[in-house]
């Protein structure tokens, strides 16, 4: 198979959907692999890495997207590469349709099969394509809030950890997944007072078992999240339905019971946000003020740690890769039913239910694709 990997065009986003060592396991397998000039200059790693790894460099993504079988991404495609994908063509990526009709509309009209690592799951009922990425996500939500929480930043001037004879910040994170998790972990070892909601008793058990007396959980229904909402210095959006539309569940009228200066991280604003005034930032103007309350809700923010990310989550596409190549697409996600569920487009139809709901739009089932 052809695999082809491009350079990433969205907004400060640095992370590369194919390194050295990935490029050298596929050409390994007999494999080609075409690789855009300069494409993981943003991880270190120089068009003569990938030369050496067995890469073929060309010069522009049009000739990558016209030759290529299969595209390894990143991010979403943007419009650009949209248009320039092709029937039967195998897009590997994040995708994130559910709140992104135009995205969707393109990817079905394109007649290319697309595969999103956030939908793959693992004989658990983990996300283990996305689980790297919202580890990171989850551990930067803290260091970003941080900076935020300063004056200087718009914030309420406040240290998270506190000093001596100080109060620390209160932060609140609403989800007890993995983001929750990790941001729960970066927010606790800073000595921050955090509080951690969720909706399921066995996540709330986990967590309290592992913090013990170092976070405090809450379950998480509107009285309280409106109370944890209202005290916090810093809250972290943390919430994830795969694949479907993030629920808003810090509503506007919540902001207003915020302190002066306080700071929002949404998280979840890939998949639509949780917060009903999040709209996405970029890394080049990450925050903006509603109601006196600091919004942070940058759409790809392991992107700025593009070399520990870009690792990170080889790590866990490349297998899935190599199966694809090796054995293409159709034969490969009939043998596993895990690498199936991230079927969200083939052949101009929605195949993942969440997304077709969420959108209005007809669904077909992924199993009609490899029947």
């Amino acid at each position: 198979m052809i695999v082809g990997t491009v350079k990433e065009i969205k907004n400060h986003e640095y992370r590369v959907g194919l390194t050295p060592e990935s490029v050298h396991e596929l050409a390994a397998h007999g494999h080609r692999v075409l690789v855009e000039t300069g494409a993981g200059n943003g991880i270190g790693a120089g068009d003569d890495l990938y030369v050496k790894a067995g890469a073929d460099i060309v010069a522009t993504a049009a000739e990558i997207f016209a030759t290529a079988d299969m595209i390894v991404k990143v991010k979403e495609p943007q419009a650009a590469e949209r248009a320039m994908l092709r029937p039967n063509q195998i897009l590997y990526t994040y995708l994130h349709l559910a709140p992104d009709p135009d995205q969707t509309r393109d990817l079905i009209a394109s007649g290319a099969t697309c595969i999103a690592y956030e939908t793959v799951t693992d004989a658990s009922g983990g996300l283990p394509l996305l689980k790297p990425m919202s580890q990171v996500a989850g551990r930067m939500a803290i260091q970003a809030g941080a900076t935020a929480l300063e004056k200087a930043h718009g914030g309420r001037g406040v240290l998270l950890g506190g000093v001596p004879g100080v109060l620390p910040a209160k932060v609140a994170v609403i989800g007890g997944g993995v983001v929750g998790f990790n941001a729960a972990q970066m927010a606790a070892g800073l000595g921050a007072d955090v509080t951690i909601l969720d909706r399921s008793p066995e996540v709330l058990e986990k967590l309290g078992m592992y913090f013990e007396a170092r976070a405090k959980t809450r379950f998480s229904n509107k009285a309280n999240l409106a109370d944890c909402v209202a005290d916090a210095d810093l809250v972290i959006g943390a919430v994830l339905i795969p694949g479907a539309a993030a629920p808003k569940l810090v509503t506007a009228d919540m902001l207003k019971t915020m302190k002066k200066g306080a700071v929002l991280v949404d998280v979840a604003i890939d998949q639509g946000g949780c917060f009903e005034t999040s709209h996405p930032t970029t890394h080049a103007d990450p925050t903006y003020v509603v109601d006196d309350v600091v919004h942070y809700c940058v759409a790809n923010m392991p992107g700025a740690v593009a070399r520990t990310s870009t690792y990170a989550l080889n790590n866990v596409t490349l297998p899935h890769a190599l199966r694809i190549a090796e054995l293409g697409w159709k034969e490969a996600l009939r043998r596993d039913v895990h690498l199936r569920a991230g079927l969200n487009i083939w052949d101009g139809k929605v195949t993942y239910q969440a997304v077709a709901e969420d959108l209005g739009l007809p669904y077909t089932p992924a199993e009609d694709a490899v029947a």
